[in-house]
């Protein structure tokens, strides 16, 4: 009886996840904005992989099929956490704000770069999307991942990634019009 044994399916499955293990937590810190919560759920996405590495298609995208599990984790978590009524110390604000831009400066080179694009009201406002329109905002703008790509990774359609990156778009134009106004990206309405 030649089966795979327990640590050759670890092995196995640590050998096709490892190269794609900065991709995961630069995605999971953009999603939740707080390194240690970043982490875990880098770490739930590669325990919940494991368990279902048996699952995965061999000759697929293994990136896209970590992320998808991962994205998946986060939106349930939002959802959960939605339906408490949030607690929230007003000292920890601070606090929280330093550490998204202390967390922000020690990604990678290209995520440092976007992020340095990004002053904190563009930030702001990304982060103030809901998670359904925030997540395929961040994997296609700031990961590059097609529209088929987001759609494995968030379990729905590719006309729901095309609907959800549209409306998250126009969200943040109309959060960011006055803002782009001020800036001179955009000149005055009336003014030619």
């Amino acid at each position: 009886m030649t089966g795979k044994t327990a640590e050759d399916s670890r092995k196995e499955f640590m050998e096709l996840a490892a190269p794609h293990l900065n991709v995961m937590y630069a995605v999971a810190l953009r999603m939740t904005a707080d390194e240690k919560d970043a982490e875990d759920l880098v770490q739930d996405g590669l325990l919940r992989g494991f368990r279902f590495f048996h699952r995965f298609e061999q000759g697929t995208n293994m990136k896209a099929w970590l992320i998808k599990i991962m994205t998946n984790i986060f939106l349930n978590r939002v959802k959960k956490a939605s339906r408490r009524p949030p607690l929230v110390e007003l000292e920890s604000i601070d606090e929280l704000v330093e550490d998204v831009e202390r967390d922000w400066s020690e990604v990678s080179t290209r995520e440092a770069g976007f992020r340095e694009l990004l002053d904190e009201t563009v930030a702001r406002a990304l982060e103030e999307l809901p998670a359904e329109y925030r997540v395929p905002v961040l994997l296609s703008a700031v990961d590059g991942f097609s529209y088929r790509e987001i759609a494995q990774a968030m379990e729905c359609p590719v006309g729901t990634v095309m609907s959800r990156l549209y409306r998250g778009r126009r969200m943040l134009e109309r959060r960011l019009s006055g803002y782009a106004r001020e800036m001179g990206f955009i000149e005055r309405r009336g003014k030619v």
